[in-house]
């Protein structure tokens, strides 16, 4: 069977889909099926090493590659369930119903998305008495953005920035923080920064996690920003069982904090 399933693959593609233990980086450029890497490896797993899918977890960019994803996965899994697929921020908005308690944030939480963001920044900067002109909340939810790409919350943003624009910016970041909690929302970032303080405060709910999700796998590494790459190695510390494709050549999210290194 696992002859059939990996016949159409070739020798180095093969390789990757059965080193099945233990980190793995895949290299490769455009169009050389590094994504179908993954789908078959997820397919391998369940075939032919017994892995319960729910052990198996696929992150993505977009949901509609973790759709795809699933989709191809069927075809070669025929009749099994499917492991979940899809992007970082669809899994830690799970997470975070479920969990989020424990910081105080409510299951039936709002997800702000980028309009509702500038109308809790232009409050936050009428709140101060400063003016929307000088400080556009469009440019201060993009340093804000910036700090939680890199983990960096409102009250530890003071210590890292210098000069009087940025530290009206630290004053933004936590006055609309404040404006978010009291609407019982987050906006996107905060799903990633907010899991990754989750489970640094509470070992033994991200030990749950680790011990369900023997199997990591992620597509389009290169495109992973700080919080992104701090979740992953969290939530891969028990197995060890990482398997991450990418091309640095193709990094497109340099722009929202992604760094290939």
């Amino acid at each position: 069977m696992a002859k059939d399933l990996l016949n159409s693959l070739n020798l180095d593609q093969r390789a990757a889909v059965e080193a099945t233990e233990g980190p793995v980086l895949i290299l490769a450029g455009a169009g050389s099926g590094k994504t179908r890497v993954l789908t078959f490896r997820a397919a391998y797993l369940i075939r032919e090493k017994q892995i319960d899918p729910e052990r198996i977890l696929l992150l993505t960019f977009t949901n509609q590659a973790g759709k795809e994803m699933q989709e191809r996965i069927s075809k070669l899994v025929e009749g099994s369930e499917l492991p979940w697929a899809g992007t970082f921020h669809s899994f830690c908005a799970k997470v975070l119903r479920r969990e989020g308690g424990a910081l105080g944030i409510e299951p039936d939480y709002v997800i702000y998305d980028g309009n509702d963001q500038e109308m809790a920044m232009k409050q936050a900067v009428e709140k101060l008495k400063l003016s929307v002109k000088e400080f556009k909340p469009r440019l201060i939810l993009n340093a804000v953005s910036a700090a939680k790409n890199e983990l960096v919350g409102p009250l530890e943003y003071p210590q890292y920035v210098k000069g009087a624009w940025y530290e009206r910016v630290a004053e933004l970041y936590l006055a609309y923080q404040k404006i978010l909690k009291e609407a019982g929302a987050v906006d996107f970032d905060d799903l990633l920064m907010e899991t990754v303080r989750l489970w640094r405060k509470e070992p033994q709910v991200l030990a749950r996690y680790q011990d369900k999700y023997k199997y990591v796998l992620v597509d389009e590494y290169q495109d992973t920003n700080q919080a992104q790459y701090v979740l992953t190695k969290m939530l891969a510390g028990r197995w060890k069982n990482l398997a991450c494709v990418g091309d640095f050549s193709q990094s497109v999210y340099m722009w929202r904090g992604a760094d290939f290194r």
